[in-house]
C-alpha cells in the first residue's frame, strides 16, 4: 500500500516541536505496518527534507506568526477574509492548486491519503477527494480556537480566533465525514470530533523516538524545575501564564526554575528563582538537569509531547489533568493536581526527594498501542484499495 502523507511542514530530522515529533512517530508506525509512505508539503526556509527520496517538496515557507512582519500578518488576515479560509490555512496558499496537483502526480501511483492535521488539508481541501483518506487530528482545532479567543488580549485577536473557531468546526466536520478513518491523539478528542465509534476512529499513543531513552541513573541537578516549549503557541502560553501567575507565587524564594524556549513579549515573573534562558542546544539534557518537571497544560486538545518525553525519561513530574490527555498510564513519580497551591507544594516535595524511574516500559507500551491503532486504521483503506486497483 502506497500512501501520500499530506502535511504542512515535511520532516527535516530536527524534531524541534511537538508537532514534528508526532509526525515522525506516525510516519514510522505507518512504515512498520508495511505501508510505503511518500510525504508532501513545505520545508522551513534553509531546511532540507530528511528523507528526500520519499518526499515531494512544494517549496520553502515560514508560517510562524511571531516571525512575520506586521504587513505580512495583515496580508494573511486579508487573504483569509477574502478566500473564506482560516488564518492558519491561508498561510500555506503560497502555491496554487495546479502546483499541488502536479506535485501529487510526481509522487507516482498511490492508494490513499493521510491528511495530517487540518491546516494543509484545509488549504487544499478540494484536491484530496479522488482517493480514500485517513485524517489525523492532532488537536480539536475549533475548541482550541475558542479557548484562544477567551484568553485573547485584544478585541481584534478575539474576533480573529472566533472566526477561526467557526470555520474550523465546519472544516473538521467535513474532513472527518469524508475520511475512511480518523486518528486522534487523545481519547476525548474522538467524541469532540463526532467520531467516537471504534469503527470510525482510534487514538494514536505517541513516542518521542524509535528507542526508549537510556536510563542513566544519577543525574547532575542544576535547578529545581525546568520547562521548555513553544511559548508563542497560544495554548502553551495560556498554561505558562497560569503557572507563573498562580503557582510560582506559592513557591519558596529559593526555588530555582529555568524556562527555555522562545518567549513572547509580556511574559515576566517577580519570583527571584525564575530564569528565562531562551533557546538551549540540547532539550533533553536541559530537562534532565532539573529535579522535577512541571507539566502545566491548561488549554488545548490533543496530546502533550513534553508529558510523553518526561515519562520516557523517567523524570519526576507534577502535572495538571490536561497535561495527561492522551496518556493511559501514569508513572508512580508523577503527581497530578489542578490546584495551584497543591501544585507548588508537590513541586517542592519532589525536588527535595528526587525519584527517577525507568521509562522504557512506558515507551514499549506506547509503541505497542500505536502500532495496533495504525493497523486498525489501515485496514479501513484495504477494501477500497482492493476494489479500485484489483
Amino acid at each position: 500500500m502506497h500512501l501520500l502523507f499530506a502535511t504542512s511542514i515535511v520532516p527535516d530530522g530536527a524534531l524541534a516541536s511537538g508537532y514534528e515529533i508526532a509526525n515522525a512517530a506516525i510516519i514510522a508506525a505507518l512504515r512498520r505496518a508495511g505501508a510505503r509512505v511518500t510525504v508532501i508539503g513545505f520545508t522551513w526556509p534553509g531546511k532540507a527534507a530528511a528523507d528526500p527520496d520519499n518526499t515531494v517538496v512544494l517549496g520553502a515557507i515560514d508560517v510562524r506568526t511571531e516571525n512575520a512582519s506586521a504587513w505580512q500578518k495583515l496580508a494573511w488576515v486579508g487573504k483569509a477574509v477574502l478566500s473564506g479560509l482560516t488564518f492558519a490555512s491561508v498561510k500555506l496558499r503560497a502555491v496554487s492548486d495546479s502546483d499541488v496537483l502536479a506535485a501529487v502526480e510526481r509522487a507516482g501511483p498511490f492508494d490513499g491519503y493521510v491528511l495530517n492535521s487540518v491546516q494543509f488539508a484545509g488549504a487544499f481541501e478540494t484536491l484530496f477527494g479522488d482517493r480514500p483518506s485517513i485524517f489525523v487530528a492532532h488537536n480539536v482545532e475549533h475548541l482550541s480556537a475558542r479557548e484562544n479567543a477567551a484568553a485573547a488580549g485584544s478585541i481584534f485577536q478575539r474576533l480573529l480566533f472566533r472566526r477561526e473557531a467557526r470555520l474550523l468546526e465546519t472544516m473538521e466536520e467535513r474532513l472527518c465525514r469524508r475520511a475512511r478513518f480518523v486518528f486522534t491523539l487523545a481519547e476525548e478528542d474522538r467524541a469532540a470530533l463526532g467520531v467516537a465509534s471504534d469503527d470510525r476512529s482510534a487514538v494514536l499513543p505517541l513516542v518521542t523516538g524509535a528507542k526508549a531513552p537510556a536510563h542513566e541513573g544519577v543525574r547532575d541537578i542544576d535547578c529545581d524545575a525546568a520547562l521548555i516549549g513553544t511559548w508563542t503557541w497560544q495554548p502553551n502560553r495560556i498554561g505558562l501564564d497560569w503557572f507563573l501567575g498562580k503557582v510560582v507565587p506559592h513557591l519558596r524564594p529559593g526555588f530555582r526554575i529555568r524556562i527555555a524556549g522562545r518567549m513572547p513579549s509580556g511574559v515576566t515573573s517577580t519570583h527571584p528563582g525564575v530564569e528565562f534562558v531562551g533557546r538551549v542546544p540540547d532539550a533533553q539534557a536541559f530537562v534532565r538537569s532539573a529535579a522535577v518537571i512541571p507539566l502545566i497544560s491548561t488549554a488545548g486538545s490533543g496530546v502533550q509531547l513534553k508529558t510523553i518525553e518526561t515519562f520516557e525519561l523517567g523524570l519526576p513530574s507534577v502535572a495538571t489533568s490536561r497535561s495527561l490527555r492522551g496518556i493511559d498510564h501514569r508513572p508512580a513519580n508523577c503527581v497530578v493536581t489542578d490546584d495551584p497551591v497543591d501544585f507548588a507544594k508537590a513541586l517542592e516535595t519532589a525536588a527535595a526527594d528526587i525519584r527517577d524511574v525507568d521509562g522504557s516500559a512506558f515507551h514499549r507500551r506506547q509503541v505497542k498501542a500505536l502500532d495496533a491503532a495504525i493497523r486498525l486504521g489501515l485496514e479501513k483503506l484495504v477494501p477500497v484499495r482492493q476494489e479500485a486497483f484489483a
